[in-house]
């Protein structure tokens, strides 16, 4: 990590401050168009709403605060209308750049799921969003197509398998992360899944959260390899074992992305297990009550964290909302293996296997979701899981099924043991669906990764190539190997067309940091994969033993890297 406890300035609340919206300290009049939707009426409150009157009276009857601000708190985004070019992205207006069809968010916290939920799932996909689904790297899934008709059918389906989609958007808390393999492998420092459960239970859907300044993203895990990405959550608690011995979670604050990228803070606190689901609502209490409001754009946990400090944190944190000290922490380990997205065979402690695999970029279609439950059922137990790299993880495989079921996988293009280049790419939902997109992303990210599969056959080491469609970087983009961000670039002609913007070197654990980028320098989206390939064997000429590529960059001269 690049911060701890008493690295960064600690402000004192009687330093003259410019209003930013803050509740604790008075300023409760709505400061802008967001506030005022969330004033005028709590985003929970929709859900009644599209039941009792969206669903009969189709997309034209739903009011505008609703259509573009509340029903997030349900899951649901009014999707890209087709055809519309990314540069309209930033010229059209909301009600313009929309289709009459919504994108809806399952939540799936910890990315833990049954074979029946996942056949539920796979079946709402088939046959009401075009048997299109997405594998998100927040453990979530989502839909497309969606007709607010639907809605209450879909939802009806979901709980009867014990799933929502409360929450999975809005200022709100967000979909939690967790190891897929908690509870599973032995190296584990603890299991999170029982306290994430709590936490889920007692909060999500309260309307005690339900308007926060704006979304609040947790994880709680005790994998080893960090594979939640702690250092880029609103709230993380990081399994951590204190100096006698007891497993506890390490509490860091403050990590984001998007256009003013930051890295968590640890707290420097030592967490039991017990206390996970107070501190968790005291540290979302503070985001609520301090959070900044005035100005969207800053009302993230990450500025309030950076103006403070992990000391003032603590001490409002353990004064104003938990009314007693927390012990001292020491830091988690660093990860203990480079890749986190667990693909591959790792053996359970019960002597079972685990098999993870990729998809493609997340993309997979309704029906394969429901063969991946069959096959959940007939070789392990039915257990599966989601993970943070848009990758899936059958559970419970015994030793004598193991290749069976990574030949029946690679039957549908499933792969246990992808190339680097299949396994190392991510892709945001991009110009196909999403609104804010400039870029299409998830065929491109496909057809860049099998492409360098053909150039650089033999290249093996890991890569994280990123492909993400806007700076909002769902994808993560500054914190791969090779990040592209969605960007219009002129071409050889003088024509405006897609392209990225390229940040190289992204690197999350030890020594984190943010991708490098050079002023102006930006690809056409048919050039990527002649990039790629030029970097990547600049890089293998001329590393040093054992060099990853993220080190490799970090000393390149520039020139290497254009």
């Amino acid at each position: 990590m690049t911060a701890s406890p008493g690295t960064s300035p600690t402000r004192t609340s009687n330093r003259p401050q410019r209003a930013q919206g803050q509740w604790a300290l008075g300023y409760r009049e709505p400061l802008n168009p967001n506030e005022r939707m969330k004033r005028d009426s709590d985003g929970l409150e929709v859900r009644q709403r599209i039941l009792d009157i969206y669903a009969s009276t189709g997309f034209d009857g739903i009011d505008a605060g609703d259509l573009r601000g509340r029903m997030r708190w349900m899951g649901l985004y009014t999707q890209r209308a087709q055809g519309i070019p990314g540069g309209k992205t930033a010229v059209l207006e909301p009600e313009e750049l929309e289709d009459s069809y919504f994108m809806m968010r399952v939540r799936t916290d910890g990315g833990s799921l049954t074979s029946a939920q996942l056949r539920t799932i796979g079946g709402i996909s088939t046959e009401f969003g075009r048997d299109v689904a997405d594998v998100t790297d927040r453990q979530n899934i989502q839909y497309h197509w969606i007709r607010i008709e639907d809605v209450p059918e879909i939802w009806r389906r979901l709980e009867e398998v014990g799933l929502t989609t409360t929450e999975a958007c809005g200022d709100t808390p967000r979909g939690m992360l967790n190891c897929p393999l908690a509870g599973v492998l032995e190296d584990e420092v603890l299991d999170a899944t029982d306290v994430m459960a709590q936490t889920v239970a007692k909060y999500v859907g309260s309307p005690e959260f339900s308007n926060l300044p704006r979304k609040w993203k947790t994880s709680m895990s005790g994998c080893v390899d960090h594979c939640t990405e702690p250092e880029i959550d609103d709230v993380s608690f990081v399994g951590v074992r204190n100096e006698a011995g007891e497993a506890g979670y390490d509490l860091w604050i403050g990590g984001g992305l998007s256009t003013n990228p930051m890295f968590a803070q640890r707290v420097g606190v030592f967490v039991r297990p017990e206390q996970v689901t107070d501190v968790w609502a005291a540290c979302t209490s503070i985001f609520r009550d301090y959070g900044y409001r005035r100005q969207r754009n800053r009302a993230r946990i990450k500025f309030l964290m950076a103006d403070w400090g992990p000391e003032r944190f603590r001490q409002v944190l353990e004064e104003e909302y938990l009314h007693h000290p927390l012990p001292d922490g020491p830091a988690a380990a660093p990860p203990k293996h480079e890749q986190r997205d667990h693909v591959g065979v790792a053996r359970q402690k019960d002597g079972a296997n685990a098999v993870g695999f990729a998809l493609r970029t997340g993309r997979i279609a309704g029906t394969l979701l429901t063969r991946i439950a069959d096959l959940a059922d007939e070789y392990g137990q039915g257990r599966t899981r989601t993970t943070t790299q848009q990758k899936m993880v059958i559970l419970d495989v015994p030793d004598e099924r193991v290749e069976d079921l990574v030949s029946a996988l690679a039957e549908h293009d499933l792969l246990v043991r992808p190339s680097a280049f299949r396994r190392g790419t991510m892709a945001c939902t991009g110009l196909e669906f999403c609104k804010l997109a400039i870029v299409e992303t998830k065929q491109h990210a496909q057809d860049l990764y099998a492409e360098l599969e053909k150039r650089l056959p033999d290249f093996d080491e890991p890569i994280g190539i990123n492909v993400n469609g806007c700076p909002n970087s769902c994808a993560r983009f500054q914190t791969a190997d090779i990040g592209f961000k969605g960007s219009m670039v002129r071409d050889d002609s003088g024509e405006m067309v897609e392209g990225f913007q390229v940040h190289l070197g992204g690197h999350l654990g030890v020594e984190a940091t943010f991708g490098r980028k050079f002023r102006g320098h930006k690809v056409t989206k048919a050039e990527t994969a002649d990039y790629c390939e030029r970097v990547l064997r600049g890089y293998l000429e001329r590393r040093e033993p054992g060099e990853r590529f993220a080190a490799y960059v970090a000393r390149a001269e520039e020139a290497w890297l254009l």
